[in-house]
């Protein structure tokens, strides 16, 4: 294997949080690097687990260190540890199709437990994200592909301090905007024509918008996302994190 995707200065980043280094209790990882770079080869190629070269190991113990490591939150903690303290003067919120392959299905509960739903293009994911003024994603909610955009913006926002929000006319909601004004932050949405007395839009500003559909486009270069493979909500987030922790550290 000669093309890998970490450089030395994020993996300084991630090395900390890694499970299995020589001072925790129980059995150290022998490579932690090389198993994150094993996961960087599922999610960038989008290949079953079965396919994993051989140089990174059995693909049945990579795979399941990487559900250990899913239950510990620790793809959570690469991501914020790879993440710079976003700019929040402004906020961007949008949100992004994901086709599910039917590898993907089949959870136990069933798709509706798995944020997994029958929408114009068939079983499909949607992935709700907020970024920050420059572009970086700062947090993500996974919903049905058949959901409105707005039923995700109360949990994506709260807790959130940012000084304005930038959204097209998907997220026109008199919720949204109750909400925006409480806070005192500034609207920067796209108005329905069916408004009849449409808020002022600073058409400059809303041009900025297209920092969020980069990172998308950024997100789905990772093909195990532009498809999701993975039957459960919890291991479809990891991979995101994951790919987001590279992303937001380039």
């Amino acid at each position: 294997m000669e093309r890998f995707v970490l450089t030395d200065a994020q993996w300084a980043k991630m090395e900390p949080h890694c499970l299995g280094k020589p001072a925790d209790p129980g059995r150290s990882g022998s490579d932690n690097r090389r198993f994150i770079e094993a996961l960087l080869w599922i999610v960038r190629t989008g290949s079953p687990w079965r396919d994993l070269p051989a140089f990174f190991g059995s693909w049945n113990t990579v795979f399941k260190r990487y559900r250990d490591w899913v239950k510990a939150d620790v793809f959570i903690r690469l991501f914020e540890a790879c993440s710079d303290e976003p700019d929040m003067e402004y906020a961007m919120v949008d949100a992004t199709i994901v086709k599910v392959h039917r590898h993907g299905q089949g959870a136990k509960g069933g798709p509706q437990s798995q944020a997994i739903g029958r929408s114009k293009g068939g079983m499909t994911t949607k992935i709700l994200a907020l970024t920050d003024a420059l572009g970086n994603l700062v947090r993500f909610v996974l919903l049905p592909g058949q959901r409105f955009d707005t039923v995700g913006v109360a949990p994506l926002i709260d807790g959130v301090c940012f000084g304005g929000l930038i959204a097209d006319k998907a997220f026109d909601s008199n919720t949204i905007i109750a909400d925006l004004n409480e806070r005192g932050a500034r609207i920067v949405i796209s108005q329905h024509s069916r408004r009849t007395f449409p808020l002022p839009l600073d058409k400059e500003l809303y041009k900025w918008r297209h920092l969020i559909e980069n990172f998308f486009c950024k997100l789905k270069e990772f093909k195990r996302i532009a498809m999701r493979a993975d039957k459960t909500d919890q291991s479809f987030a990891a991979f995101i994190n994951l790919a987001a922790a590279v992303i937001n550290s380039r």
